[in-house]
């Protein structure tokens, strides 16, 4: 099975971040323009935690609270679940699973953020690998070579 670092050489390392002092809906419309579900929480380079679709529902609109008065400090997920690039994949799937999340942040030995993942990433590299194996095995069946 893969590692995230696979993931991330094929997506990239961009991630898409917000400063805690902003609006959450300044914010949300960074998710609507760059088409994600999460953005990283970071102020003078350090990651602070991170901002979801999920957040917002729960933690804005629930509450009966305004987008445009609402900070992403006050409703941010501070201290997030991470993974580092070493992980297995299979590790994510069974961390997002169990704590039904859908971003993981990738970050280093030192804690810095490299990454962002999200449960689509993790999806469709195990449908690319198994399509992969699949492959493999018809030609091994069939006597052809890839």
């Amino acid at each position: 099975m893969g590692r995230v670092r696979n993931i991330l050489v094929g997506k990239g390392n961009e991630v898409y971040s917000v400063h805690p002092d902003s609006t959450v809906y300044e914010a949300l419309k960074v998710l609507v323009d760059r088409n994600v579900g999460a953005l990283v929480v970071i102020e003078n380079n350090k990651f602070l935690g991170i901002f979801s679709e999920r957040d917002y529902a729960r933690r804005v609109i629930l509450k009966g609270r305004a987008s445009k008065e609402t900070t992403i400090r006050e409703i941010m997920t501070e201290h997030p679940i991470t993974v580092t690039e070493d992980e297995t994949i299979e590790t994510c799937m069974c961390k997002m699973t169990d704590k039904r999340i859908r971003h993981l942040p990738v970050v280093n030995d030192e804690g810095t953020l490299v990454g962002l993942i999200s449960i689509g990433d993790v999806v469709k590299f195990i449908m690319d690998e198994q399509k992969e194996i699949i492959e493999n095995l018809e030609c091994y069946i069939h006597g052809t070579h890839h």
